[in-house]
């Protein structure tokens, strides 16, 4: 397994949010856009919704995120909610958003559709939380048990990667396991039914299913070897008019995601503690377990990208991509914005 550089931990949950990547159901037009963001006037920046728990989430609750960015002009304005980074990316695409977070592996997937946006932070992969989860008593015990047996996986996401990247480090010819591409919101219910064997998955949807006591990962991100950085991504357009709002954001997202670290608790259940977005029980001593192990918001530096980059080689070779996606030609150096 690669080393991460030392002045970032080497794990982490997703980054807007604990566990969140993001998706719109709801869409609209930048303020700087369309001719409202002149002189004088407050810059609309576009984040999905953050849901119940994360850094977003409180900071959206006791208003520090928009007083951070009142400094620079800016105001948040919420739209969509959690999920798939892949519609997230078209609607940067479509200019319908501004910010999103995901995954580098579903990030190069992304990239390799005409993307119009880049990447400017990065936090290093999660090695408690994503894994090849499986049922406790499955049989089992290891990667090569996976041999004949059914997968659940989100398409050219991380939950590929993961399980093609297990095989690989455990010597398995990716053709001996089946995969099953399946969303990640519908799976729980095809693995608890016991419809595929397994399911490579991160903590978003882990953590549940952790918690039940029924499930464990039978080879984490650290036995995998795994190169699954969580990334935030920024709409072109708007990192070029608007830098210093992106600048503010990264700050926030860094200094708030160093306090979640230290008290992971208090970024649980923001809004509330019962029904389906709360984390309860044992699930939520995973997660705090799991972000307390977890990374915190980093600018992008050369070490990172050759992370990246192997992930990028990795996809072409495994050909999930056609060719390889030149990442670096994405990305934004956070501290050269001006």
């Amino acid at each position: 397994m690669k080393l991460p550089r030392p002045l970032r931990t080497a794990v982490a949950p997703a980054l807007l949010t604990t566990t969140a990547l993001l998706v719109l159901t709801a869409c609209g037009t930048s303020g700087a856009d369309n001719g409202s963001g002149g002189a004088g006037s407050t810059v609309d920046i576009r984040i999905p919704d953050p849901g119940n728990s994360g850094v977003l989430a409180l900071g959206k609750k006791d208003g520090s995120l928009d007083k951070a960015l009142a400094e620079v002009g800016a105001k948040v304005r919420w739209t969509g909610s959690a999920g798939p980074f892949a519609p997230a990316a078209q609607a940067m695409n479509a200019d319908q958003l501004d910010i999103a977070t995901g995954s580098i592996t579903s990030g190069i997937t992304s990239l390799a559709q005409r993307p119009g946006f880049k990447f400017f932070t990065a936090v290093d992969p999660d090695a408690a939380g994503e894994g090849i989860l499986v049922k406790n008593g499955s049989g089992i015990d290891s990667v090569a048990d996976l041999v004949g047996r059914k997968v659940a996986v989100n398409q050219g996401g991380t939950g590929e990667y993961l399980l093609l990247k297990a095989l690989a480090e455990a010597g398995v010819p990716a053709d001996k396991v089946e995969r099953v591409y399946l969303r990640p919101d519908q799976t729980a219910a095809v693995f608890n039914a016991g419809k595929v064997d397994a399911w490579a998955v991160w903590a978003t949807y882990a953590v549940a299913e952790i918690g039940t006591g029924k499930a464990h990962f039978v080879a984490d991100g650290a036995a995998i070897g795994s190169d699954n950085y969580s990334l935030n991504a920024v709409r072109t357009g708007f990192a070029e008019q608007h830098p210093e709002v992106v600048k503010a954001l990264y700050q926030y997202l860094h200094d708030a995601g160093a306090k979640e670290k230290r008290d992971p608790a208090a970024y649980l259940n923001v809004f509330t503690d019962v029904g389906p977005t709360a984390v309860t029980g044992k699930a939520k001593q995973v997660q705090t377990d799991v972000t307390r192990k977890g990374g915190t918001v980093g600018p992008i530096g050369p070490e990172d990208i050759k992370r990246f980059e192997a992930v990028a080689d990795f996809y072409a070779a495994q050909k999930v991509t056609t060719t390889k996606v030149d990442v670096a030609a994405h990305l934004l150096d956070i501290e050269k914005l001006k």
